[in-house]
């Protein structure tokens, strides 16, 4: 049952399970955690703890029956699949010194995977690496793995960043988990299967530290009951600091799992009325009040805004950019980019300054304004500018320029729809090769992309510009492009699957989720637009890029690029994080 409805949230996030201890009758874990107590799956343990393989003795045929819980008829295919999570031996040491323990570890990690794999199981939890090196575990695991098909394998980790000023250098525990993680994955070449579920303890490492995970393939992140604290009626809650992580694994489609035995008085109580009577209260699970709490949690959070709804498809997906210059857009990107209304309403507010600026009040009903759409696609500013017009109260003459001939009947049609035929001319051109019979007051182009000018908004207004009145407005006016080093796992490893170095070479847009940004974003270069005099600055200006020495030991994955514009004066359009414009899509 998941943890409740949340507008637009149809991800794995939704789902709570449980760990639980072995048991070889799996038909009654399943009716205890699912049935009775809500849990949507369990991480259930495949093996008896007791087993060694050292330590069997084999038949007169030279052969063992493993102590697996139950044979593989017990359960459906489909609750194997959907309800169980494997759940690796944890006292597993494939590092360990001690030869016998670590070929006993090897052994029954393959046999226990193998187990898992003919039960179709979804996932398997593998232990904690023991100590400070994990080369020997993550050679078997990587070995493994060549060899799976679907089933993924999730590395137990604990969230543990320590106080470097405390502990001692040489103790495990000054071992930083993240970096334990780093270390693991770069020795399996083969990790596209491979991901982290998060041990979270009853103390947290520093937000920096935190962060970082996000940008890792984390699948579940298993909350023990010892770190929840106890409320005013005795039942568990969670801290602040708690609560804000917890979040941010529903926003990062984590799932959430309980782990432990009940420690609060409420659920105590209803533990023991479990064990000792029966009736409708001896059906309690005594976690069901740890799992009531994450719910409470979840529905606590606001619906996805439709914003983040129509981005969902999107997220952590990589995309070429657009090249208009060179390509012909298509009809279902146009009209992604129409949807995007805040775009538009900022467009308008520019040309309305603009028309104001140029034509003062007592000149509004003689006076016509000659602007320019360069690159008018299907008509949005076309639309936008006369609007403006109409709210200044100031006369336009429009021409609308556009090279894509598929996008010059729509203007077309749009024109004779709206009835601008006396307004709008429309120009079937690339604007750097258009002779223009009079010269613009208003320039007007939406060639920005993701990183300013990706979509050649300098090379091409360059062109457009020879047509702008000495005094003319360019909207926009000027933009800047930055940079931030970020995390982001699952990102590197798809440009990484291409196995050449051009794909590492291209600038991608992508709805960036699943990162952590490791510093703030820096500017790297601006463009001033129109011409400047000679006497003034250069309208391109590089600026100088440091890279920060802040970003801890994270892995620096590459960079996202980001834009802001100056429309005209004070109306400005982009997406660097700390000035951006909100609710807008279209751009990222």
């Amino acid at each position: 049952m998941p943890l409740g409805e949340r507008e637009g949230d149809k991800t794995e996030s939704r789902y709570c399970g449980v760990e639980t201890e072995f048991n070889d009758d799996m038909p009654h874990v399943l009716a205890f955690n699912l049935s009775s107590a809500g849990f949507d799956f369990v991480i259930a343990p495949l093996l008896d703890p007791a087993y060694r393989p050292s330590l069997v003795q084999k038949d007169i045929f030279g052969s063992t029956i493993l102590p697996f819980a139950g044979s593989d008829l017990v359960l459906s295919p489909s609750q194997w699949s959907s309800h169980v999570v494997g759940k690796i031996s944890p006292w597993l040491d494939l590092d360990s010194e001690d030869e016998i323990l670590r070929l006993d570890s090897e052994t029954t990690l393959k046999q226990e995977i193998s187990w898992a794999s003919h039960l179709s199981l979804q996932a398997c939890l593998l232990p904690a690496p023991k100590g400070t090196t994990c080369s020997n575990y993550a050679r078997c695991v990587n070995q493994i793995l060549q060899g799976l098909s679907n089933m993924q394998l999730w590395l137990r980790i604990p969230v543990v960043k320590p106080d470097d000023d405390s502990m001692d250098a040489n103790s495990d525990t000054s071992v930083d988990t993240w970096e334990m993680w780093n270390s693991f994955r770069l020795l399996c070449e083969h990790h596209s299967q491979l991901s982290v579920a998060l041990d979270i303890l009853n103390t947290l490492p520093a937000e920096n530290s935190l962060a970082r995970w996000f940008g890792e393939s984390v699948r579940a992140a298993i909350i023990n009951t010892d770190s929840f604290l106890t409320n005013a009626r005795g039942y568990p809650c969670l801290s602040k600091r708690h609560q804000k992580l917890i979040t941010g694994c529903f926003n990062h489609s984590i799932q959430i799992i309980i782990s432990g035995n009940s420690v609060h008085p409420k659920t105590k109580v209803v533990a023991d009325v479990s064990r000792n009577h029966s009736g409708p209260d001896s059906q309690r699970h005594p976690l069901r009040p740890y799992l009531d709490y994450v719910g409470y949690l979840y529905q606590k959070m606001d619906p996805l805004p439709e914003q983040e709804r129509f981005e969902l498809g999107y997220r952590d997906f990589l995309q070429a950019p657009l090249q208009p210059l060179m390509d012909n857009l298509e009809a279902q990107t146009y009209e992604t980019f129409e949807k995007d209304a805040m775009k538009y309403i900022q467009y308008e507010r520019a040309v309305c300054k603009a028309l104001l600026d140029r034509v003062p009040d007592e000149e509004a009903s003689v006076k016509v304004t000659v602007l320019m759409v360069v690159g008018a696609g299907r008509g949005p500013l076309v639309r936008a500018s006369l609007q403006a017009a109409e709210e200044t109260g100031r006369k336009l003459k429009v021409y609308a320029v556009e090279k894509n001939p598929n996008a010059v009947v729509t203007l077309h049609a749009l024109v004779k729809l709206e009835g601008w035929e006396d307004i709008v001319t429309i120009v079937s051109s690339d604007m750097r090769c258009w002779n223009a019979p009079e010269e613009a007051d208003i320039l007007v182009s939406e060639l920005l992309g993701s990183f300013g000018d990706n979509e050649l908004s300098p090379e091409c207004l360059d062109g457009a510009e020879q047509f702008l009145k000495q005094d003319g407005i360019s909207i926009p006016s000027s933009y800047t492009s930055f940079l931030q080093p970020v995390t982001a796992s699952k990102l590197y490893n798809d440009v990484k699957a291409h196995k050449d170095l051009a794909h590492f070479e291209t600038a991608y847009v992508v709805k960036i989720h699943n990162a952590a940004r490791l510093a703030p974003s820096q500017p790297v270069f601006t463009f001033t637009h129109p011409k400047p005099d000679k006497e003034s600055n250069q309208r391109y200006k590089k600026l100088h890029f440091v890279m920060p020495n802040d970003t801890g030991s994270a892995m620096v994955h590459g960079f996202a690029g980001y834009f802001d514009a100056t429309l005209y004066k004070d109306v400005h359009l982009g997406i660097e994080p700390s000035t951006a414009t909100p609710n807008m899509f279209s751009w990222y």
